[in-house]
């Protein structure tokens, strides 16, 4: 389903992955009883009202982490939840001066909307996530914190579906160079040890519409040595931040930008 602020493709039965008009992804899962939106977007215009063209259920929100593009959107509901370690990025990432920072990259792209609400909505703190199954009816939905992007990055697994919603965790950019972010090796540690044990067949992420095979995942982190790491060429971020970033490229039209001082090569000389 389309509009002019919103696309949304039902991907599977009942998995609708939605762009907004600044073009980042999150997902609408429904099954019989209840509905669980996962991430909100951009929030310039109202999140709550499209989904609800998708679905009558009652719907509840979780946010993968706490970074603007996927909580901004938070304002148009009621109640969220997200894992309490990324309580600090939210604050940060929602605060006014970062709104308006938005408001300027929304005009750039010609898009418009009520600045004055969207400076001034109060977006209450989302409750504590907790890990384990949602039942929706029909539909499970395990919540995993796996640290990495972010400290306190969900990801979520839907196994009647056999799939795997990453979020920011795993796009085929990653981006692992904002302050909270946890070093690369940990990074690969925990989304190893933690996701590659599931019996997931597909991919979504939160900045592609596209449906991933698992194959892709796997060759992100089969390609993610510490040969790779090691090697990655410095890069400019162009974020404005005083941060040694390096891309590294651990497999075909895919990189992985991570921030260099953070990992054990650079503590130890290398």
């Amino acid at each position: 389903m389309d509009n002019q602020l919103f696309t949304a493709r039902e991907v599977l039965p009942g998995v609708h992955h939605i762009q907004d008009a600044m073009g980042v992804c999150f997902t609408l899962l429904c099954g019989n009883e209840r509905a669980l939106l996962v991430d909100t977007g951009y929030g310039l215009h109202d999140v709550s009202t499209f989904v609800k063209t998708l679905t009558d259920l009652p719907v509840d929100v979780l946010l993968t982490h706490g970074h603007h593009d996927h909580v901004l959107g938070a304002r148009w509901f009621a109640k969220t939840r997200m894992f309490a370690e990324d309580q600090a990025d939210f604050a940060r990432y929602t605060c006014p001066e970062k709104r308006q920072e938005i408001l300027g990259q929304a005009a750039g792209k010609g898009l418009t909307c009520d600045e004055s609400a969207y400076v001034s909505a109060v977006i209450p703190m989302p409750l504590p996530a907790e890990e384990g199954p949602v039942d929706l009816g029909g539909l499970t939905v395990e919540v995993l914190h796996v640290p990495g992007h972010t400290p306190g990055s969900a990801v979520c697994y839907v196994p009647e579906h056999k799939l795997l919603l990453t979020a920011d965790n795993w796009n085929p950019c990653t981006w692992l160079f904002f302050p909270a972010a946890l070093p690369a090796e940990e990074f690969r540690k925990n989304q190893l040890d933690r996701l590659a044990p599931l019996s997931f067949e597909k991919v979504l992420c939160s900045h592609q519409p596209r449906l991933y095979d698992r194959s892709h995942w796997e060759a992100f982190f089969q390609g993610l040595t510490d040969e790779c790491l090691e090697n990655a060429p410095a890069v400019p971020t162009g974020h404005g931040m005083n941060v040694d970033t390096r891309e590294a490229s651990p497999a075909p039209e895919m990189i992985f930008v991570f921030d260099w001082n953070k990992t054990a090569f650079a503590r130890k000389g290398r």
